[in-house]
């Protein structure tokens, strides 16, 4: 029996087969068989949009989800980085290693 590819459904067919589940005029397996899709899945996508309900009616402005950037932190390992790269350039030029050395 060969297994079928993965596949990658689109966030309106989610919210479809999402809604068809919270209205309940059909079994899930009956869901299943008109979607071509597992009836966890199913559950799974109903789950996240009753999660997802509260944030449509929330007054706050959406947060941006991109994590604050440390500059300071970048900074300080981009500077221990530095260092380690020359300690061991000037380690292998000493040992002979380093390509520029072999001329």
């Amino acid at each position: 029996m060969a297994r079928r590819p993965r596949r990658n459904h689109s966030p309106a067919f989610k919210a479809k087969v999402a809604l068809a589940a919270l209205r309940g005029d059909k079994t899930m397996s009956e869901l299943a068989t008109q979607f071509d899709v597992h009836p966890n899945q199913i559950k799974q996508w109903k789950d996240q949009l009753l999660d997802g309900v509260t944030d449509v009616f929330d007054d706050k402005p959406k947060a941006s989800k991109a994590p604050e950037i440390d500059v300071k932190s970048l900074h300080a390992k981009i500077g221990q980085l530095t260092l380690e790269n020359d300690f061991l350039e000037g380690a292998l030029d000493k040992a002979g290693l380093l390509p520029s050395a072999k001329k």
